[in-house]
């Protein structure tokens, strides 16, 4: 018996050092003439030929590339058990991801949709096309996602949101928002079309499989019930969950288990 032990045991350590990789990179925005940094998880064992589906995972106003990682230990463990990888870029402290009409520095839209994407598929195997990418996020990140992926299915195949900031209009004095739009009393129509309960008229049905979920003491929860409401009654199918819950991590933490579920599906599907 003791000599069984030995290899049993050495079977366990083995197996408990399987972990996904984990880098911050630095990537490049020709548009911002910057470097933005990046971090890209990707799974433990990857064949030297396959290509993997990707998930761009956006943080919320005042966070970071660190976020999702920091403070949510599963996402790492997501891109072994999904075989995915999972890219969380820095979105600037309050970018909102779109290109900004008052500071013409700051195209997050841009960045995200096209630069950081190119940039991804150029140094790691993915599969460069909508079929193998989503993207969702938390917070200013659920609008970015949203307003990302409907504004160019043609790069992202599906899309979720956490606690979207997905109308803005109610929040005029929130988050920098007047600084990147303009007051809205002045601007109201940047405003109209930067909101993305305002771009549903984008969608065709069954075009972009989306998942969209908001706890019912949060702030944006009126917000993403009339987002629910249009796209039902537009006749656009989509996933919608709520549940007890406000906006703090603790809500995230729950939710992005079930977002990655969703994409996983929708990456096999459209295999």
């Amino acid at each position: 018996m003791k000599y069984l032990l030995i290899p049993l045991l050495f079977i366990v350590c083995i197996t408990s050092l399987k972990a996904s990789k984990v880098d911050t990179v630095s990537t490049y925005s020709p548009s911002m003439r910057k470097n933005i940094k990046a971090v890209v998880i990707t799974p433990d064992v990857i064949k030297s030929t396959e290509k993997l589906p990707v998930l761009y995972l956006l943080h919320g106003y005042s966070g970071n590339q660190a976020d999702w990682i920091s403070k949510v230990k599963a996402v790492a463990e997501f891109a072994d058990q999904y075989k995915l990888i999972i890219v969380c870029p820095d979105g600037n402290f309050s970018s909102w991801y779109f290109d900004s009409p008052v500071d013409t520095t700051l195209k997050y839209e841009t960045y995200v949709s096209s630069e950081l994407v190119s940039w991804i598929d150029s140094h790691y195997k993915t599969i460069n096309n909508k079929s193998g990418r989503a993207i969702t996020g938390l917070s200013m990140g659920g609008h970015g996602a949203l307003f990302l992926a409907l504004k160019h299915q043609d790069v992202f195949g599906a899309a979720g949101s956490m606690s979207g900031g997905v109308d803005l209009r109610p929040f005029p004095l929130n988050w920098d928002l007047a600084k990147k739009l303009g007051p809205y009393a002045e601007f109201p129509e940047r405003w109209e079309s930067h909101s993305v309960v305002n771009l549903t008229y984008l969608l065709t049905p069954k075009t972009l499989p989306l998942i969209i979920d908001c706890g019912t003491e949060d702030f944006f929860f009126p917000v993403n019930v009339k987002l629910h409401q249009k796209l039902l009654d537009n006749n656009i199918p989509h996933d919608f969950i709520t549940r007890k819950g406000a906006h703090n991590w603790e809500y995230w933490t729950n939710a992005i288990s079930y977002q990655v579920l969703f994409f996983s599906k929708f990456f096999k599907t459209a295999a």
